[in-house]
């Protein structure tokens, strides 16, 4: 295929089947000018134009995905190119679409709907409050969908001023590819832009504070990062067409409902759901496979210290990847509690992830039935379905447990005392896994991961050596390979650098002045995870969270400000 070198060339790829099959709003302007908070009482999207950052300037691109994309590498830096992708869309190339769309949808939390973020009380002002969808096209007979996060205002910004700034960009921009390259479902980031013209407020932490409230407020640059999915489509969304429909709210809300639960089996499980079906069946395989990838994605998650923070069903895809990375953190010393947000609490945190993913698989289920509620055959079978979900989360959860112990079956009483004993010795989470896949004659090397050898007594020391031995005899027992090979499938499993939050802060504080040498630098650490890299590196991201950043703002919790 001719690689993408110019607009012209990526005009020749789009195809909106949201604007196609899709209902817009009816009470949308026509030019796509729509930027203060209003109801949107019917209809799936708001056109609306983004908002061009002034005077836009390169910091970065993911080389891996432009390559995948078919991406020249000048694209990044072309004029037209960084034009439309900071927001300005007046003048592209037809047919390319030069007003962009945000959508609307639900909030559930833990399992309860809420109406107050929504300015009206309504719950018709809840949406996509500062990211526009601009393109959708199809790449190597992939579909996807690009992003503005931080491209300005649309209905349901709720009175925010529509931006992201140039801190929560960085770290979005680096934590997808990262996801990626981790091998876990993920949208992806294309280009991170900012504009040293613009600025704006926000809340934000005293230098070295220990508050878990933001006590000041900062000028921070704007940026907008492109993200990339097959679709945007979340179980947000499918709660709001729910709701409208078992309210009756308006003649249509049934039927948008239907809409829009046939798109999203087009857009991401065409592959395993034949369109000729009845709806009924259709309905049951949506839910069955959707469920099947949402618990894949929350094991996987916990297999590499990944927690949400903000695991609401509007940040849950209905596609099955990862989404919305805002208050996230990747874990340093082990916590079954660990939570990055302070807004989060317990119910989103670190090994509560399967629970918040069962309410969001609910809220999911209760939007679903008002198209299939006078099939009482049909509805038994979607509410075993919903049952099922514990089931199938445990599952995967063991399955992953044993993957990381390089054993072929899950040990619960092995797996127990595993975490008492990380808990008690207070390791790091990835080192401590990092370290095992080595499978260590005794446990001196795992020593390195934890935080206080002081508290390793000799009661203690004894208990991991009791441990490892019992571990051994197990993995010598599951498999007639060597150790060095099984060690080498769980360095496969079990990845040597994760994206810790104390690398991220540097990066954007020095990008502030204009140096991205750290962005560039964690985009190649972190886009090879599990590979062995050179001694500078390990010494540099391999190592300890060090003790003066524990309980810093900013560092160890975040607020959802961005």
């Amino acid at each position: 295929m001719k690689p993408v070198a110019t607009l012209d060339d990526l005009a020749l790829l789009a195809d909106y089947s949201l604007l196609e099959n899709l209902t817009p709003d009816p009470d949308a302007t026509s030019d796509g000018v729509d930027h203060s908070p209003r109801q949107v009482f019917s209809g799936h999207y708001v056109p609306v134009n983004p908002t061009p950052i002034p005077n836009p300037h390169y910091i970065t691109h993911s080389h891996t995905f432009f390559k995948e994309l078919g991406f020249d590498e000048t694209l990044a830096t072309n004029g037209d190119f960084m034009k439309m992708f900071s927001g300005d869309t007046a003048k592209l190339p037809k047919p390319l679409c030069t007003h962009g769309w945000a959508t609307g949808y639900a909030l559930s939390i833990y399992g309860t709907e809420y109406y107050q973020q929504c300015p009206f009380q309504t719950g018709n002002g809840y949406g996509d409050g500062r990211a526009i969808s601009i393109f959708e096209g199809v790449f190597n007979n992939k579909r996807y969908e690009m992003q503005l996060k931080g491209g300005g205002r649309t209905p349901y910004c709720r009175g925010a001023d529509g931006r992201a700034v140039l801190r929560s960009s960085i770290r979005e921009f680096l934590a997808q590819e990262h996801m990626h390259a981790l091998g876990i479902p993920t949208t992806r980031s294309l280009t991170l832009y900012t504009s040293k013209t613009e600025k704006v407020r926000r809340p934000w932490f005293n230098n070295r504070s220990y508050s878990k409230d933001p006590e000041v407020m900062i000028e921070e640059d704007v940026a907008i990062t492109t993200r990339v999915a097959s679709s945007f489509l979340r179980v947000g969304q499918i709660e709001l067409f729910g709701r409208r429909a078992r309210k009756f709210e308006h003649p249509n809300a049934l039927a948008e409902l239907k809409q829009i639960v046939l798109h999203t089996i087009e857009r991401e499980y065409r592959d395993v759901i034949e369109p000729n079906l009845p709806l009924e069946e259709k309905v049951l395989l949506l839910a069955t496979h959707f469920r099947d990838r949402l618990t894949a994605l929350v094991a996987n998650w916990i297999r590499v210290g990944y927690c949400q923070g903000n695991f609401n069903s509007d940040n849950t895809a209905l596609g099955g990847f990862t989404l919305d990375y805002g208050p996230f953190g990747f874990i340093d010393m082990f916590d079954p509690k660990y939570q990055p947000w302070t807004g989060g609490g317990v119910h989103f945190s670190f090994l509560n992830q399967p629970q918040a993913a069962e309410e969001n698989f609910h809220m999911f289920y209760l939007a679903m039935q008002p198209l299939i509620h006078s099939n009482t055959d049909t509805l038994n079978k979607l509410e075993l379905l919903r049952q099922s979900f514990t089931e199938s989360m445990n599952r995967q959860m063991e399955k992953m447990f044993a993957s990381k112990l390089g054993l072929k079956n899950f040990e619960p009483a092995l797996i127990n005392e595993l975490i008492t004993l990380m808990v008690h010795s207070r390791v790091d989470y990835t080192i401590f896994f990092r370290e095992l896949s080595s499978i260590p004659n005794d446990i001196t090397p795992l020593i390195k991961s934890f935080y206080n050898e002081s508290l390793l007594d000799e009661t203690l020391r004894q208990k991991w050596a009791m441990w490892l031995e019992k571990w051994k005899s197990l993995i010598d027992a599951d498999t007639c390979e060597s150790r060095a090979k099984l060690s080498k499938q769980m360095k496969l499993i079990n990845p040597k650098y994760i994206l810790r939050e104390w690398f991220l802060v540097p990066a954007y504080k020095a990008a502030e002045n204009g140096d991205y040498t750290l962005i560039h630098e964690l985009q190649e650490v972190m886009n090879h995870p599990y590979d062995e890299q050179s001694r500078e590196i390990e010494k540099k991201y391999y190592r300890l969270k060090p003790s003066e950043f524990f309980n810093i703002a900013g560092i160890s919790h975040i607020s959802c400000s961005s």
